[in-house]
């Protein structure tokens, strides 16, 4: 194990708090606007239907390939003058203007995008970088806040496009602000089920369908399939997802992605959208690499007094980061259970051509070193004790509100009752609870906690009886669904990822991470899960590395463009 680093992270130079204008940009390289790095703010502007995406002057971008391209090469190209930010950042744009019609991955554009990439330019060549992201192509789901840019959590009724209203936050959630930080160009907002509701197909009522780069017929997985559809199809390095219940993996099993759930209050969650920010919510990253999640895990995680939750990570965080501990010996000496009916009676058996493609993988695991031990869950209740699982009305109304109340003065409204007034609307039609009770003050939140510590004991008695470090899982137990399931219902839009590790592991807390292994037959990926427990999410990366080393599965999609499509 590493040693514990204290509870004050590293800090970089702090990008400003930009208000930008979701508008046409012109067609040349933009004007003086502020620096990233100067005080003050722009006027702040409504969010358009769809944002024009920014276009520069033909450069060496026109020739500049960014398939497959990671944080750690962007760093050694710009160090070694290879390309500039501003000419990386419009080979990203090109790409997106050329593919996104087909793919439809954003809800929004960040229209300073070229200008920041421009002021880390100047920055680069007059001071260094500023961070280990810097110059680094981002994207972030849009249930996360961007200083002026539109927050509509997929809902219709935050955009006034769409009839509704804007939410417009007054600052970046606090893991934005440690991307800009550090360095990161966000490009853009990524699209999302209406309130991250769904984790098997990502449509929105602002934006409509994403699709899957793979193959357009099979679902993106969700909530956060517009960030996975985006890294995926190499329109940005590197992505922000969420999860509560499976948000993060899912979408990155349906594309081949290493995505990353942390431990629950190691990433801070103010200025994002919520579901639970009590007990599940996290902040994680979706991308190509274990490498690149964890170096962008080294910039966001951490206490900060925005969060308080956060300051349970004090010395659970490696102190020379997450990076410094991935090496290709990782896997060597651990135990790990394997999947079985001991874990859940839903999504099990497997299917055939996934149990297939699980024992090579377990043949992987076991060539670099490891031992696994079948379905230790077996005869130890703990199907019957999740299925006792407490529920806690008061936490979406509690977490919303709080969240609202954080836009900052100058937003448009802190409640639902003046979101409500505003829009003419009534919130969701009118459904749900208005007690905004703190759940922890709750007898049913007491209930769910109490349940909850049943269920973390139970986990570490099984795993300290086999010996185990963790589990090893396929992340789904079949390939992923069709986009439509009944062509005679094109509507019908089951949540039927087949996902094995959550919701179990977002209701206690527990860190997983996934990594691409290998494709069915019908070019679907197939894709390994790895968890553990409370605060061992540096094991989690670095034996997702070793496998990933051994294995190399990653094939990037090949992308094709909407017919007639002339782009954004």
């Amino acid at each position: 194990m590493s040693k514990p680093k204290s509870a004050l992270r590293p800090t970089f130079p702090r990008a400003p708090l930009l208000a930008m204008a979701i508008l046409a940009q012109t067609a040349s390289h933009p004007g003086p606007v502020p620096s990233p790095t100067a005080p003050g703010r722009t006027e702040t502007k409504a969010l358009g239907a769809r944002s024009p995406i920014p276009k520069a002057p033909a450069t060496a971008s026109d020739t500049l390939d960014v398939l497959e391209l990671t944080a750690t090469r962007v760093h050694d190209d710009l160090l070694a003058g290879r390309y500039t930010v501003t000419e990386l950042v419009q080979a990203f744009l090109d790409r997106i203007a050329r593919y996104e019609d087909r793919y439809n991955a954003f809800i929004s554009m960040n229209p300073e995008a070229l200008a920041i990439a421009a002021a880390l330019d100047d920055e680069l060549r007059t001071t260094g970088p500023r961070g280990p992201l810097h110059g680094v192509p981002v994207v972030i789901k849009d249930n996360l806040d961007y200083a002026g840019l539109v927050t509509t959590a997929g809902f219709d009724g935050f955009s006034a496009a769409t009839g509704g209203v804007d939410m417009i936050p007054g600052d970046d959630a606090a893991a934005v602000e440690r991307l800009r930080a550090a360095g990161a160009v966000i490009l853009g907002k990524t699209n999302m089920p209406d309130f991250a509701g769904h984790g098997t197909r990502t449509r929105s009522s602002v934006a409509g369908e994403t699709l899957n780069p793979y193959a357009v017929d099979r679902v993106p997985g969700g909530s956060s399939g517009g960030t996975a559809t985006a890294v995926n199809a190499s329109f940005a390095v590197l992505g922000l997802g969420t999860e509560t219940g499976g948000s993060i993996q899912n979408p990155a099993a349906a594309q081949a992605l290493v995505g990353f759930k942390p431990t629950f209050g190691l990433v801070p969650l103010e200025g994002v959208l919520p579901m639970d920010a009590t007990y599940r919510d996290v902040v994680g990253p979706l991308a190509r690499t274990v490498r690149d999640a964890a170096l962008v895990l080294d910039v966001i995680a951490g206490p900060t007094p925005e969060d308080l939750a956060t300051y349970a990570a004090t010395g659970h965080i490696p102190e020379e980061g997450y990076t410094a501990g991935l090496t290709t010996n990782a896997l060597q000496g651990r135990r790990f259970g394997l999947v079985g009916a001991g874990w859940r009676d839903s999504f099990l058996p497997l299917a055939a051509e996934t149990e297939a493609l699980y024992a090579d993988a377990i043949a992987a695991l076991e060539a670099e070193g490891a031992e696994v031990v079948e379905d230790p869950f077996a005869g130890r209740g703990w199907v019957e004790l999740y299925g006792e699982r407490p529920r806690v009305r008061s936490v979406g109304t509690h977490d919303l509100l709080v969240y609202l109340r954080g836009l900052g003065r100058e937003a448009a409204f802190h409640t639902i009752e003046e979101w409500e007034e505003l829009s003419g609307r009534a919130f969701r039609g009118g459904r749900g609870p208005r007690t905004p009770a703190a759940p922890t003050a709750t007898e049913e939140g007491d209930a769910f906690q109490a349940w909850r510590m049943e269920m973390r004991a139970l986990f570490r008695e099984v795993l300290a009886a086999h010996e185990l470090d963790g589990l090893f899982f396929p992340q789904a137990g079949e390939p992923i669904r069709p986009l439509v399931e009944d062509p005679e219902r094109p509507e019908y839009r089951p949540n039927n990822h087949a996902e094995l590790p959550s919701n179990i592991i977002n209701d206690i807390g527990l860190p997983t991470v996934t990594v691409p292994f290998a494709y069915y037959d019908d070019g679907t990926p197939f894709v390994l899960a790895f968890i553990g427990d409370l605060w061992s999410d540096a094991d989690l990366l670095a034996w997702a590395y070793d496998l990933e080393q051994a294995t190399m599965a990653r094939v990037a999609p090949v992308l094709t463009e909407k017919h007639g499509s002339a782009g954004w």
